[in-house]
């Protein structure tokens, strides 16, 4: 009697064993619309979405995107965004095989309005305001005293043909980009994909980013106002062609700040033949301070900034302009620009000056060069190619 209870059991496992797996439905990737304002916590697992019109994380509400998913919107249904609200929270969590891809359908730079997050850190605008009205758009106040801010965690992200003007056609926008967020935010392993403005902008906060590919984004590939201070930013790599400004365009608003903040492992590549965004807006450096910025970068590589000829003007790029004379004075001599272990590749010059007549010449020690400098250090895989293009070059 025992041995047949014990081989009914068995028998009965077997069955319900096989009852759980046949009952199991592989649907493949999941497909839906976003739109509107997210009001309530939601996760979409790996799938291919749309994403229709400014789509806004409402305060206290966190939007989660699984590995691997797709979203695109279409410019011909009108202005399109992601736009995390300040007490919002956007976690994607791609990763390196699988990450998470923003596209537009057409392909076109300056499609849509990419990423956008607002915080409460503390930002310094123009005339030392603590809060400012964004110019994306959204005519959103950003600013505040929360130093520790957190919009949520981007992982291995990927927001392709962005940087449209939305709304009355003249506010900017980029790939990423950040309004007061904090230190309590993790940006990692992201890549700004041919949009038509810059690549990565903060207004102020302390938000840290590591692991940041810019590529052929037409304005800067990093860009920053508003007292930006983050402290741990590391492996920033920008390569610009057919279109680009600066590779980083540095400025704190007219402030003299005592703060500024710290990259290491920097690589800016430009593109032979790569023109300025716009004829007459002689944009070509690898670095620009102006209106007071600052910052201490270290481990640097310049590579390709060369000469642009307009009619019958050619100009040369320099490694780091310093735009104007209150930048020279006080952030230049008063020791607030440090830029070591920097590696020129090719013949551009170290140095040079904007409008004015003044000379910049950095104090001992906050310019230094080195031969075996290696810039951004970045592990490649799916989240840095885009079809058979490695954009790590």
């Amino acid at each position: 009697m025992k041995k047949l209870l014990l081989s009914l059991a068995i028998i009965a496992s077997v069955f319900t064993g096989c009852s759980s797996s046949d009952d199991e439905v592989i649907t493949g990737p999941a497909t839906g619309e976003i739109s509107g304002t997210i009001t309530a916590n939601q996760t979409y697992a790996y799938g291919n979405y749309t994403l229709k019109g400014i789509v806004k994380i409402a305060s206290g509400v966190t939007l989660t995107f699984d590995a691997g998913s797709t979203i695109t919107c279409d410019k011909a249904t009108g202005d399109n965004a992601l736009v995390v609200l300040n007490g919002g929270k956007l976690v994607i969590n791609g990763t390196s095989s699988s990450p998470v891809v923003f596209t537009e359908k057409s392909a076109i730079p300056g499609s849509w309005g990419g990423i956008i997050m607002y915080g409460n850190a503390p930002i310094k605008g123009a005339g030392g305001l603590t809060s400012i009205l964004s110019e994306d758009g959204n005519s959103l106040f950003y600013g505040g005293d929360n130093p520790t801010h957190n919009g949520g965690s981007l992982n291995y992200v990927r927001v392709e043909y962005a940087g449209a003007k939305l709304a009355d056609g003249q506010k900017e926008n980029n790939g990423f980009t950040f309004y007061s967020c904090g230190s309590g935010t993790t940006l990692d392993h992201l890549v700004s994909y041919k949009g038509a403005d810059d690549g990565y902008e903060f207004f102020g906060g302390t938000v840290s980013m590591t692991n940041a590919v810019s590529y052929g984004n037409y304005d800067d590939a990093f860009d920053w106002q508003d007292g930006w201070q983050g402290q741990n930013n590391a492996n920033w790599y920008g390569y610009q062609e057919v279109k680009g400004n600066f590779g980083m365009e540095i400025e704190a608003c007219s402030n003299n700040n005592a703060y500024w903040p710290k990259v290491t492992n920097v690589t800016l590549k430009r593109a032979a033949n790569c023109v300025p965004e716009v004829a007459g807006a002689i944009e070509i450096d690898a670095f620009q301070f102006k209106k007071q910025g600052n910052g201490d970068f270290s481990n640097v590589i310049i590579d390709g900034y060369g000469t642009y000829t307009e009619g019958a003007t050619t100009y040369t790029a320099v490694a780091v302009k310093i735009q104007d004379a209150s930048t020279n004075t006080d952030q230049v001599n008063g020791s607030k620009i440090k830029m070591t272990n920097v590696k020129i590749n090719g013949s551009t010059p170290q140095t040079g000056t904007g409008s004015g007549s003044f000379t910049t010449t950095f104090p001992t020690g906050q310019y230094t060069t080195s031969a075996v400098s290696t810039g951004a250090s970045l592990t490649t895989g799916n989240w840095s190619k885009v079809g058979n293009t490695n954009l790590i070059q």
